[in-house]
């Protein structure tokens, strides 16, 4: 049977949908697992979302994926996902990336080992320690899976610790437009106090850093949904890349009283009718595995995982704010 790890997994359901001459009748559903609960599995088909009773399921586990990304494909959606969320403090070794922003979030505190950095890999690892201890800050390392495996092999020996493992999770962005016909969202070029007050809330501080990172991307756009004169839910998003253009989704919040009224999909819709005018054909977001409403919810509006990653942390380190997410 599956279990709530199994969420974002591609998996086969076998479900007995009724009886024939005394023998059960079996239908099999194949696709992404968005969501388990108690008495159902919810999963994301190519024909759309279903939920499975579990009193109906027969058999049911996880598949291999139908295509592994390549290499190149994981690298290309890495740097987007980079230009999207930048640190104001940057270094490189070789290829490999350094950024730092006042210890606020750990996308934009980590190093990010792809491509080649130009030295042995101890080496390199070693520089990276040093080039965090400078600047007073934990070393951390995002390690896209399974590209930087061999990473993550060294730093299991040096005993560095992993946080949740992260989902970087795609779709198409025509059908999200389709669903973004609902008035209501306002989109501006820079956050406003309201906006920023609302995220707080789940962030808990931005120093000056959180700014740059919300704001540097040269084409982005902060979503609110009011309510009267209250400010409901919000949303930012940046559109990103050059052959392939890409809209980021990030910073997905509603206020817990107005939650499960589908403010989260508005929000979301209105950002891609706007990175949709810009070129933008696919859309990415990172969510934490364990955050199984977000993987619930981003499943029924056609987000798949294109690739995950670990954030890598050095023996010791402090965290480096709170957890990523797009939600």
């Amino acid at each position: 049977m599956l279990r709530r790890q199994d969420v974002g997994h591609r998996v086969v359901i076998r479900r007995i949908v009724g009886m024939r001459e005394g023998r059960p009748l079996y239908s099999d559903a194949l696709g992404e697992l968005v969501a388990v609960d108690e008495s159902n599995l919810t999963v994301a088909t190519a024909n759309g979302t279903i939920v499975v009773p579990l009193s109906e399921v027969h058999r049911a586990k996880r598949v291999p994926p139908q295509r592994r990304p390549t290499a190149a494909d994981v690298i290309a959606l890495e740097l987007a996902a980079d230009a999207a969320w930048p640190a104001p403090i940057r270094g490189h070794l070789g290829d490999w990336l350094l950024r730092s922003a006042d210890g606020w979030t750990g996308r934009a505190n980590s190093a990010l080992p792809i491509g080649d950095p130009d030295r042995p890999l101890e080496a390199a690892i070693d520089a990276i320690e040093a080039w965090y201890a400078e600047r007073g800050q934990p070393a951390l390392i995002n390690t896209p899976l399974p590209l930087a495996a061999p990473v993550g092999a060294a730093l299991d020996a040096r005993g560095w610790t992993a946080r949740p493992l992260t989902l970087v999770q795609t779709a198409p962005l025509a059908p999200l437009v389709r669903d973004g016909e609902q008035p209501g969202v306002s989109l501006a070029k820079a956050p406003s106090d309201e906006w920023l007050a609302i995220y707080e809330a789940r962030k808990r501080s931005l120093p000056p850093a959180a700014r740059h990172v919300l704001t540097a991307p040269p084409e982005v756009r902060f979503a609110s949904l009011h309510e009267g004169d209250t400010l409901v839910a919000a949303g930012r998003g940046a559109v990103v890349g050059d052959e392939r253009r890409w809209l980021h989704l990030a910073s997905i919040e509603v206020v817990p009283s107005h939650r499960r009224r589908g403010l989260a999909r508005t929000v979301t819709a209105a950002l891609a009718g706007w990175a949709a005018e810009l070129g933008a054909t696919h859309a990415f977001l990172q969510v934490e595995e364990r955050n199984t409403a977000a993987v619930a919810l981003y499943g029924t509006l056609g987000f798949t995982t294109h690739h995950s990653y670990l954030t890598r942390e050095q023996p010791g380190a402090v965290s480096a704010g709170p957890p990523d997410g797009a939600c």
